[in-house]
């Protein structure tokens, strides 16, 4: 505190340039385990309605996170000037599940994954304009373009699967691509880039909690229907592994590393679901997995490498 006796400002936060060997690992760990976690929703999903799923899980990540950050010591109520980013940031996460969901029940599965993640190119555009020293470079364009096309490569064959995809479900998938994408720009371009991670992914995790088990209610889901083994695993992975664990790691990659950087690692994630389906459900690992493998690796390498002096 001041002389005057007003709260001062946080310190500016030191992020760094690239990422090093611990930020790719950490990244890679993260991209994995949200694959895995489209094959735990879609056991959950057996069990447990899709957006109370969501809520229930915010508000069990959440109440990780508050006893993590208790044993840690970690002050999460201090002023610090990021209550209103936070809760916009919650909105954004909430709102990211909420088109989500609406989106797979109106269009096609695959066409939702490929449109989700067009957050990377979100997060370059937006962190150009609002993020000091992550301009987007031809590079960087080439590298996220060369992501992009490995990912479709990784998902053709479903998009070629017989379904009848509508242009309302796309657009619902898109928007939540521009959710994810705007939450993690806003984390670095408000007060949140100098919170902690817990504190940071808490906001998410208690706004949606709070909005989301209402809104199952308002739109008439049966809620939880059976409790079987199986589906109790997957949602326990769904809140722990993914929403606590995860989640937290994420943020402080977000909050310490460039995100343009750190979101090109994302176009893992569908692979490794495609991967996880392959191993969990014996679904085949075909030549375009492994042609958009080698697209991927080669499109985060053109973000990742250093630039010329």
């Amino acid at each position: 505190m001041s002389v005057s006796g007003k709260v001062d400002a946080p310190l500016a936060h030191k992020a760094a340039d690239r990422l090093d060997g611990r930020a790719m690992l950490v990244v890679t760990l993260c991209c994995a385990c949200w694959g895995i976690n489209q094959v735990a929703i879609k056991i959950a999903n057996a069990g447990i309605s899709p957006m109370l799923q969501v809520g229930l899980r915010s508000l069990l990540a959440g109440a990780l996170v508050f006893a993590w950050s208790a044993a840690r010591g970690i002050r999460l109520f201090e002023r610090d000037r990021t209550l209103w980013p936070g809760i916009a940031a919650g909105l954004l996460f909430g709102g990211e599940f909420v088109a989500l969901y609406f989106g797979l029940g109106l269009t096609t599965a695959s066409r939702a994954v490929v449109l989700l993640y067009l957050a990377p190119f979100v997060v370059a555009f937006g962190a150009h304009f609002l993020i000091p020293g992550d301009r987007l470079t031809l590079p960087k364009l080439a590298g996220l373009t060369a992501a992009l096309a490995g990912l479709a490569a990784a998902m053709g064959e479903g998009l070629a699967a017989p379904g009848r995809p509508t242009l309302a479900g796309d657009l619902l998938a898109l928007a939540a691509a521009v959710m994810w994408g705007a939450t993690t720009v806003l984390i670095r371009a408000s007060a949140l880039r100098s919170a902690t991670p817990e504190k940071t992914l808490l906001y998410q995790l208690a706004v949606s909690g709070v909005v989301l088990p209402p809104l199952s209610w308002l739109i008439g889901e049966p809620g939880i229907v059976d409790l079987s083994l199986p589906v109790l695993v997957a949602f326990a992975y769904t809140f722990t592994i993914v929403a606590f664990a995860s989640y937290v790691a994420w943020f402080w990659l977000v909050r310490n590393y460039p995100p343009t950087r750190v979101s090109a690692f994302t176009f893992l994630s569908p692979v490794f679901g495609v991967m996880a389906g392959s191993l969990m459900l014996a679904e085949p690992f075909t030549p375009s997995l492994a042609a958009a493998l080698g697209l991927i690796a080669f499109g985060i390498y053109l973000v990742n490498r250093p630039q010329r002096a």
